[in-house]
């Protein structure tokens, strides 16, 4: 296995990056989410910032930051929040405040962690993977075609490492298929036993709205939104790892960067 340098002598600071909403169970899961990594590595400040509905925002939370702060997207995906949005909010408030170096990382997908988190949920729905068993995998979904099509690889990659006997997409918004064409999809190939995984962070408008999809078209069980499972909060600190050895290459290389460094 290749041994990474050292990171720089400080970790800076871990800012998760939520959109936010109106539900309070949404901001609740965040700050629970923060909490497992701030336990898994002491260490490391971690702060949340909001990009709207919740506080605090993500200017009013970089106005009392100084030094390097690795920012994390809290998104399945890469669609418009990521590439357009977040920078946006990312690069005004490190305008705001010339104390402040920020980086953007990754977004959480696709990763082998969200997988499991998802056969987490599952199990903890009462479904296994067993002979007669699909899943609906039901994401947000996209104007984004290529945000969609990872969509569609993730459930390909459920499907094959997990056991399952199927796996089709679901979109809650923005595009087809609905819960009630993945569910009638898997029933056409034989499936005997449906279950319905929100491909989704946490509780809210799009999470109930696949539970009531999920209802009337007949589906044997509903598992909860990943949520704040241990999963996560381990991809979230990869990804950090990952953002850091990064931006310590590219000083090494002397590579020509800006105040704000954005990356995948």
């Amino acid at each position: 296995m290749t041994r990474r340098p050292p990171l720089a002598p400080s970790p800076g600071t871990l800012l998760l990056v939520a959109h936010g909403s109106r539900d309070p169970r949404h901001a609740a899961t965040v700050t629970d989410l923060a909490a497992r990594v701030r336990a898994l590595r002491p260490g490391l400040p971690v702060t949340v910032g909001y990009l709207d509905h919740c506080a605090p925002r993500i200017d009013q939370v970089a106005d009392r930051l100084e030094g390097t702060v690795t920012a994390l997207p809290l998104l399945l995906g890469r669609a418009f929040h990521a590439k357009s949005d977040i920078p946006g909010a990312l690069a005004a408030a490190a305008a705001r405040n010339p104390r402040v170096t920020v980086r953007q990382g990754a977004v959480l997908g696709p990763s082998p962690l969200l997988l499991d988190a998802l056969g987490r949920r599952l199990a903890e729905a009462g479904v296994r993977p067993e002979p007669g068993t699909g899943v609906v995998l039901a994401a947000a979904g996209s104007s984004d075609a290529a945000a969609n099509a990872v969509t569609r690889q993730v459930a390909a990659d459920l499907e094959r490492a997990h056991g399952w006997d199927a796996v089709e997409v679901a979109h809650a918004s923005a595009a087809p298929p609905r819960v009630a064409d993945a569910v009638a999809a898997l029933r056409a190939r034989g499936v005997s036993r449906i279950a319905v995984a929100p491909y989704l962070l946490a509780p809210g408008l799009l999470p109930d709205r696949i539970a009531a999809e999920a209802e009337a078209a007949g589906a044997d069980a509903l598992a909860a939104p990943l949520g704040a499972a241990p999963e996560l909060a381990r991809l979230l600190l990869h990804r950090y790892d990952q953002a850091r050895y990064d931006q310590a290459r590219a000083a090494r290389l002397d590579a020509p960067t800006s105040a704000l460094g954005l990356s995948a």
